[in-house]
């Protein structure tokens, strides 16, 4: 117990007195994880957007593998981006292994599907309510996307941090692709996962304090999104 009170000592040390390698290891997981959940909205939301609006041949199947994404394992996603692009791979020539590129990569793939599904069912409620008005108003489907949008710009926004949450709390798919290189490609995950594994709990117990603290803080900003979105909606 003794042993465990000092880790704990040293761990709230390292995040009051700002280390400069936790400092590092959280500023390159936050890059990472933002990067990849700017690429992913931007894919995602007219993704989400588009199926919700459209109707076209296989809808419901293909609605259905996206859901089915959603819960896509991150040692297979890992596995199959680090075959595409490991120097034997067809994408070998880009030399992105075991770079934060390919973290990157790998974080979207995982997290794309969550936001198009999930932007998917919130647009589709909206566009059922004003599918009738649309049509009388002859308003074109880009129009109307871009409309259906910003509507549901808060629910979205808790889409966006659903899928941010995701990423940075990722482990699996990254330390294959990235490979966990100290100064290049430790993130707070993997670093967690190595300290520990060392037997180095200081370091794993700040890290893990910090990513329990941005979970905490995504989650409390997601509850206040829906409720000023409930609040907007009724006014």
């Amino acid at each position: 117990m003794q042993d465990f009170g000092e880790a704990f000592q040293l761990a709230f040390g390292l995040v009051f007195t700002a280390n400069a390698d936790l400092l590092e290891i959280i500023g390159l997981s936050l890059r990472v994880s933002l990067t990849a959940a700017t690429i992913a909205l931007i894919i995602g939301l007219p993704l989400g957007a588009a199926v919700a609006m459209g109707r076209f041949p296989g809808r419901t199947l293909f609605i259905i593998v996206l859901n089915a994404f959603m819960g896509l394992p991150p040692v297979v996603v890992g596995l199959l981006v680090y075959l595409m692009i490991s120097n034997a791979g067809p994408l070998g020539w880009l030399q992105l292994l075991y770079t934060p590129t390919a973290m990157i990569i790998a974080q979207c793939i995982l997290i794309t599907p969550i936001i198009a599904a999930l932007s998917r069912e919130i647009i589709e409620q909206l566009h059922n309510e004003y599918a009738e008005q649309f049509r009388s108003l002859c308003v074109p489907t880009n129009t109307a996307i871009g409309a259906l949008l910003w509507d549901a710009r808060y629910s979205l926004l808790t889409v966006a941090l659903a899928g941010f949450g995701r990423a940075l709390a990722e482990v699996g798919a990254v330390i294959i692709v990235g490979g966990n290189i100290n100064h290049l490609t430790r993130v707070m995950t993997t670093a967690i996962a190595l300290e520990t594994s060392k037997g180095e709990l200081a370091l794993a117990l700040a890290l893990g304090l910090v990513l329990i603290s941005i979970s905490i803080t995504v989650n409390a900003t997601v509850m206040m999104l829906r409720s000023t979105a409930t609040r907007c909606a009724y006014a």
